[in-house]
Order: C-alpha cells, then structure tokens, then sequence
C-alpha cells in the first residue's frame, strides 16, 4: 500500500514534466478573485501555487479583485453598495473607498507570497501609467467612476519581471485628465495578458467553468474553442457574470494569449491541477485550430 501511493505521486510527477518544459520561460497572468481571496486557507493554496509556478519557470502576473471586501467597508461606512447589470455604482465616497480597500488587499498578497521566498512587488494600474481608461457606461447608464482600459503601458510589468519579481496588480486606473477609476479586475487581466503576450490567463472564480447545462454540473466541459465559445453566447447558454467574463476569454484568445483557463478558486490548488495534469479541472477556452 505503501509502495503504491509512492508510485502514484511519482506518476504525478511524471505527469507534469512536459508541461513544465513547454512553459518554463512563459508568462501567466492569473486572475484572483471570489471565495479564495476571503477564505485563509484557500488565500495559502493560491500563494502557494503560484509560488510554485514561479519556481518552475513561469513568469506570474497576479492581477486580483477585492468586490466582497469593498462592500463590506462601503457599510462600514453606513452607505449601501448599488449594482446596475452586475456592475459597482462607484460614486466618488465609494470610489475612495474602494482604492483604500483595493490596495490592503494588494499589500496582504505580497505579505503572504514574501512569506513563502517569492520576491513580490504590488502596484496599481496608476503606477508607471500601466493602466489608461476612459469612462464604462453600463447599457448607456452612468455607473459613476468605473473605468474602460482603453490603453496599457507594459514597461513597469516588463521591469519587474526581468528582475524576478512578481507584479501584484491592483485594478485601478486613470483616464486623460487623471482622475482615478475602478476596474473590473476581470477586464484589467485581460488587458494585461494581451499586452504582455501571455501564454495563459487563468480566472480564479466561484464556478467550476463552462457547463453544457447550467443545472448539471456533470455537463462541465474542459475544452471550448473561440466559435463554439461564441456559439454559446449567441445560443443563450450563459448568462449572468459567466457572460462577460467568456467574451473576455474569447477577446484574449483572439488577441494573443494562447489558452484562457476558468477555474474554481473554491478547490484547493486549482491552478496546479488545471495547468500540470492531463485532463485539468476547468474550462480551457482555446484557438479553433488547438484542441490538443
């Protein structure tokens, strides 16, 4: 019994040996967000992930959200958070608010992965003017100061990974006159993946990925191409916050990142599952000509 099990971590090894090949030098912007940014030990699982990637040669971007930690302090502060289509009204309270809040998180990231040897550095989207917006209408209404990426400056990304270190990303930004915008951090990391050429974007979310019925999860698919991604939408498949969080996978496949990953945050070491083992454990959004 004994003997066996060695055998069986030996064959994970095994197992994740091309993968580690094919990527060792590539980038990966990993997208942070959801239950594993408020549950501890889930909050170690990532880190601990992404330590590992790093290690083995990848190069991690780590771009995270904060909405949950957000509202939470916008009660604090006796105001009641307002959604329109899914989307934060960020007034300018709840706008100061929120950069306060945005950037404890980024800090308590790079605590954690300093913690574990990594060299990390947390930044906004304003430092080095990384992230340029404009104002994000909601279905033409006024959501208040949430921002549109409408540029990206890499040269800061590029600077600290050059000398190993990690760029922990806070999705804040600023439009042409300066003012300071929220992000939703999915939309910053596909803007960043994009620019940066990744080779992989992974989304750390609540769901397990992509079903083929919404109502059984036993119709999770692990590999989608950009038309049948796209088929889905226009079939009415996917709904609610998988929506736009698919057409940015399909937007960063199309624009250069080679596989987009949905993944549930929920399940320990999910990054490790998905990326180093054969069948992975989410969705892979991919080119219509790469279905290997």
């Amino acid at each position: 019994m004994g003997m066996e099990l060695w055998r069986e971590k030996a064959q994970v090894l095994i197992e994740a040996l091309p993968y580690i090949q094919r990527y060792n030098g590539k980038t990966i912007v990993v997208k942070y967000g959801g239950s594993a940014m408020v549950d501890r030990q889930l909050q170690q699982s990532v880190i601990t992930d992404v330590a590992l990637l790093k290690l083995v040669g990848f190069k991690p971007i780590i771009v995270h959200g904060g909405g949950k930690e957000i509202s939470r302090w916008v009660e604090k502060a006796g105001m009641e958070p307002r959604f329109i289509n899914g989307l934060r009204v960020t007034d300018a309270p709840t706008m100061e608010i929120a950069e306060m809040v945005l950037n404890r998180v980024n800090k308590g990231l790079v605590q954690m992965m300093e913690s574990l040897g990594l060299r990390a550095v947390g930044i906004s989207g304003k430092d080095g003017g990384t992230l340029r917006v404009k104002k994000k209408l909601s279905n033409g209404q006024d959501i208040g100061y949430v921002g549109e990426v409408t540029s990206l400056n890499t040269e800061l990304l590029q600077t600290l990974m050059d000398n190993d270190f990690i760029p922990v990303v806070c999705p804040i930004g600023m439009d042409d006159q300066f003012q300071t915008y929220n992000i939703n951090a999915d939309d910053a990391a596909c803007a960043i993946a994009t620019a940066v050429g990744a080779e992989k974007l992974a989304f750390l979310s609540d769901i397990e990925g992509v079903y083929a019925d919404p109502l059984k999860p036993e119709t999770l698919i692990s590999r989608l191409t950009v038309t049948q991604a796209r088929e889905f939408i226009s079939n009415g498949n996917v709904g609610g916050g998988m929506l736009p969080k698919l057409q940015n996978c399909i937007d960063a496949v199309e624009q250069s990142v080679s596989r987009v990953h949905i993944l549930d945050g929920r399940i320990e070491h999910c990054l490790l599952l998905e990326i180093f083992t054969n069948k992975g454990i989410g969705t892979a959004i991919v080119r219509d000509d790469d279905m290997k």
